[in-house]
């Protein structure tokens, strides 16, 4: 073959490896921006897990105070036993704070709601950064958001004495805690999440 034929094929070749060059480091761009827009996700789900969590566990935090507050003085202290009776004053400020410390906004405040016949907390966040810079166009402003629910399970079955101020015997998961209004001291009390389970649902 004459070096004339070789100079012809290496000449025709050339633009086809600079095409493929040209199409592997689009990919691996592209495979870049969706590995950031993954990261940034992950980032916000998990911002937004702490943030409903976070709120969820601020009623719980609530019952308890209600709870050490209310036995051997209020009659209805067993009622601080049902999630019904915390206000949710705190969840906001509480979703707020574990947002701020994941980089992220809350959007819209901590949402009561209802999930299985237990009360909780829905939270969206958004995150303060962004995808990042990119090939794609937009991809440097765009931000991610996610959601999240949290909800708060009694653990506690008990039987509702006639007198309130009779010794009451919880049954938390198979753990036995006998409670005597009459008697009582704040360290016949045992850990919050003892008595309520606070958990993400779907």
């Amino acid at each position: 073959m004459s070096s004339r034929h070789l100079r012809s094929d290496r000449g025709q070749t050339l633009p086809i490896y600079i095409w493929l060059t040209g199409i592997l480091l689009f990919a691996a761009f592209a495979l870049f921006v969706f590995a950031q827009a993954a990261s940034a996700r992950n980032g916000a789900q998990s911002a937004a897990d702490a943030a409903a969590l976070a709120a969820a566990q601020a009623d719980r935090d609530e019952l308890m105070e209600g709870l050490e507050g209310a036995i051997g003085v209020d009659d209805t202290w067993l009622d601080w036993l049902n999630p019904d009776e915390a206000t949710g004053a705190g969840a906001t400020a509480a979703a707020q704070q574990l947002a701020d410390a994941n980089d992220s906004t809350l959007q819209g405040g901590a949402q009561l709601t209802e999930v299985n016949g237990f009360y909780g907390y829905e939270v969206e966040i958004q995150t303060n950064y962004t995808v990042g810079d990119s090939i794609i166009p937009g991809t440097e402003t765009q931000q991610a958001t996610a959601q999240a629910t949290a909800v708060i399970e009694p653990r506690c079955d008990f039987d509702v004495p006639e007198d309130p101020l009779d010794l009451v015997q919880l049954d938390c998961d198979g753990q036995p805690i006998d409670i005597d209004p009459e008697d009582f001291d704040l360290d016949d009390l045992p850990d919050a999440s003892v008595l309520f389970s606070v958990y993400l649902v779907e």
